[in-house]
């Protein structure tokens, strides 16, 4: 496949037009027409369908949209290093976490960083450490950030000097709240808004001595700003870890520790025989002495 066919298909599941599409690529109707219909062909696969006044993806369109996604965002990535330059750092470098406080030795490298070469820009994506992992796996980060519970000895890691501890995230007027520590047992019964990480919920099924499935799960969550306004506001309590909603008299929400402890440790991982650009070579070398 092409880049620039992927790139007009990508054009027309955005637009859900082909004559809108065409007119943004400024293509005919009906060579756009026949660029998506040879697609078509060559995949074996109906793609669009093709409507009276929208044009939407099929089953196989939308798996095809998310791939196509990351090969044309792949390709950019790989065009930019290779146009940095050679007498001086700058360029891009990727990096995807999940909400830590370990994000903050990566700010502070890159700080260090960009005030001697301002020409490197860093590129951040945010979501949880299996959405990380997976963006790693395929090249479309540098440097993944994970949170505990993953298995990460597919990579080089570096331990981050943090520690997380996990506990329930709750409204202060709530019946908990005037708990110093929370048991398994407190779990029992209430609107619980769950972490979607897959690992992480193992490692509380570890701790509750019991299966996630017997939890009143009633959302969930990938990062935990959005689960924090639902707490909020009333619809459960969330199952996270500390310093990421800051606690304070103006905030109607409370973070109190599990007993026994659960705690997580932070790293930043890379692909093994990573090749890296000057850029993200440089950002890891800050990174070590940071830490």
């Amino acid at each position: 496949m092409e880049l620039r066919v992927l790139r007009y298909f990508l054009a027309v599941a955005r637009e859900e037009s082909i004559t809108k599409a065409a007119e943004i690529l400024h293509l005919s109707q009906p060579t756009l027409s026949r660029q998506l219909r040879d697609l078509e062909q060559k995949l074996g696969k109906k793609l669009l369908i093709r409507g009276g006044k929208k044009t939407t993806l099929t089953e196989e369109g939308r798996l095809l949209q998310k791939r196509a996604e990351e090969i044309i965002n792949l390709a950019q990535k790989a065009e930019a290093e290779l146009h940095q330059t050679t007498d001086t750092l700058n360029g891009d470098i990727w990096i995807g976490g999940g909400e830590t406080e370990g994000m903050r030795y990566i700010a502070r490298s890159v700080y260090s960083l960009q005030n001697d070469y301002p020409g490197v820009c860093v590129n951040l994506y945010s979501g949880n450490t299996t959405d990380v992992v997976e963006r790693l796996e395929k090249g479309l980060i540098d440097f993944g950030v994970g949170v505990g519970a993953v298995d990460l000895k597919r990579y080089n890691t570096i331990r981050l000097p943090v520690t997380h501890t996990a506990g329930l995230l709750m409204r202060k007027d709530s019946t908990l709240a005037s708990r110093k520590r929370i048991i398994p047992g407190d779990l029992t019964g209430i609107p619980i808004i769950a972490p979607r990480n897959k690992g992480v919920r193992r490692a509380y099924e570890k701790w509750m001595g019991k299966g996630f499935e017997t939890l009143n799960v009633v959302a969930s969550y990938n990062l935990i700003f959005n689960a924090a306004l639902l707490v909020e506001e009333g619809v459960g309590y969330a199952l996270c870890i500390d310093h990421l909603i800051k606690s304070s008299d103006e905030n109607p929400l409370c973070f109190i520790p599990y007993q026994p402890r659960m705690d997580f440790t932070v790293d930043i991982a890379w692909k093994k025989h990573q090749v890296f650009s000057k850029a993200s070579q440089m950002f890891l070398d800050r990174l070590q002495r940071e830490i």
